[in-house]
């Protein structure tokens, strides 16, 4: 496994899921790291205390709210000065919410472009130029497989990861002679986490059904392999894409879906 020790990596909305299997996948390689989300001080400091003590790095918190980018950029700014630099960056935060397009709440859409979309913007634009500095950088971006393929219902969801593909791919260009930095974006398909476990249990619930029929012809319907992704999956990739091995991938959407593209 290559070492990350001496680097910080930020990772946004990272108090669980796929965020949290980021964060524990770059502290197992030594890497400092930030957690950003929405817990209470006391938790916060509680988790912190748990992470720093298992991997044996600095572990920091912030709850800046990413629908501000103010708050962004003094998130970033944070990152510095408690630890030198913010040399990895993910954007991970986002949200959900499911719609026919002509009932779609307006305030609904600008909330999941300002935080899936607009807030990695934001952080981008605060983090590139110490990584320029520097010259070494990663940026990853969180896609899903909605970042390349469109389902019904979820047009904010798939403009927005839609758009984190566009930024993917403008970042990786623009730094691509700017020394070892690099920009991509991971396209998990159906990963398990606690939100999917909740909509696990009460898709059951509400059909009649038995979770295992949820699961093979619900959820992973038109994930080929029929198994979820795992976030430790998630946190090996991350943590891959952040070695020099990586270098010559960058302005890519990478899947890692099972197969749900493949089609």
């Amino acid at each position: 496994m290559a070492s990350l020790a001496g680097k910080t990596a930020l990772i946004t909305g990272s108090t669980q899921g796929i965020g949290m299997g980021m964060l524990r996948g770059l502290a197992q390689a030594g890497a400092n790291v930030v957690m950003h989300g929405l817990l209470a001080e006391e938790e916060a400091a509680t988790k912190c205390q748990e992470l720093e003590k298992e991997f044996s790095v600095g572990v920091g918190f912030s709850a800046a709210d990413v629908t501000k980018p103010p708050e962004i950029r003094e998130m970033v700014a944070g990152v510095q000065r408690d630890f030198g630099s913010c040399d990895i960056l993910c954007n991970n935060v986002g949200i959900q919410y499911v719609s026919p397009v002509h009932e779609f709440p307006d305030e609904r859409w600008d909330a999941m472009i300002a935080i899936t979309l607009s807030s990695a913007f934001h952080a981008t634009k605060a983090a590139l130029p110490m990584m320029l500095e520097k010259e070494w950088g990663r940026i990853i971006n969180t896609g899903s497989m909605h970042a390349l393929v469109a389902s019904p219902y979820k047009s904010a969801y798939n403009a927005a990861k839609h758009g984190i593909a566009g930024l993917t791919k403008t970042v990786g260009l623009e730094v691509a002679q700017k020394g070892n930095i690099t920009c991509n974006a991971i396209c998990p398909g159906y990963v398990l986490t606690d939100l999917i476990r909740n909509q696990l249990k009460n898709t059951a619930k509400a059909r009649g059904i038995p979770e295992e029929t949820v699961i093979k012809d619900v959820l992973l319907a038109d994930q080929p392999t029929k198994r979820f992704v795992t976030v430790e999956e998630i946190g090996g990739f991350v943590r891959f894409l952040c070695s020099d091995e990586a270098r010559s991938i960058t302005g890519a959407c990478l899947s890692v879906d099972g197969g749900w593209t493949a089609r």
